[in-house]
């Protein structure tokens, strides 16, 4: 879930698309501005995308949940 600086979600939204391993991104209502859905190979791919996604600027907070499939 990605937070971001008010009045900048359209250019979040455009950073978020361009990043390789981002699957989907939907814009939502609440204390998060984002769900960003990820599919990458292991968790340190995971650390590392998460990484880029905080490095975007007016990206002001994340919050990680990890699912498997069952």
């Amino acid at each position: 879930m990605v937070k971001v600086t008010p009045g900048q979600e359209k250019t979040v939204y455009g950073a978020l698309r361009e990043i390789d391993g981002i699957k989907d991104v939907y814009h939502v209502f609440g204390e998060y501005d984002f769900v960003v859905i990820i599919e990458v190979e292991g968790l340190s791919m995971l650390n590392r995308l998460v990484d880029t996604i905080r490095e975007i600027d007016n990206v002001s907070a994340t919050q990680t949940v990890v699912g498997a499939e069952l």
